[in-house]
């Protein structure tokens, strides 16, 4: 399955970083932004992108394809990508 697949994190972030670790374990491939790594106008800028996506703003944020998953959920993340 050739989906984008965007994630975007907090680099401290326990559930953020289980998402990413559950997408590497897949091989799946995706693009990911530390959004607090960020600084100035671009953090401004990515927050209000996430914010569109998810009014509460919170991580991780998760696009697959245009499904948007909110937090850690390896169901709907498998689902979404069609993994068994």
């Amino acid at each position: 399955m050739d989906v984008p697949v965007k994630v975007y994190t907090l680099s401290t972030c326990s559930h953020c970083k289980a998402t990413k670790k559950f997408l590497d374990a897949c091989s799946v491939k995706y693009e990911f932004q530390d959004v607090d790594l960020l600084t100035g106008e671009e953090r401004q800028a990515m927050i209000e992108e996430v914010k569109k996506l998810n009014s509460e703003c919170s991580f991780p944020t998760i696009i697959i394809g245009d499904k948007v998953i909110i937090g850690y959920k390896e169901k709907e993340i498998r689902e979404a990508l069609n993994l068994p």
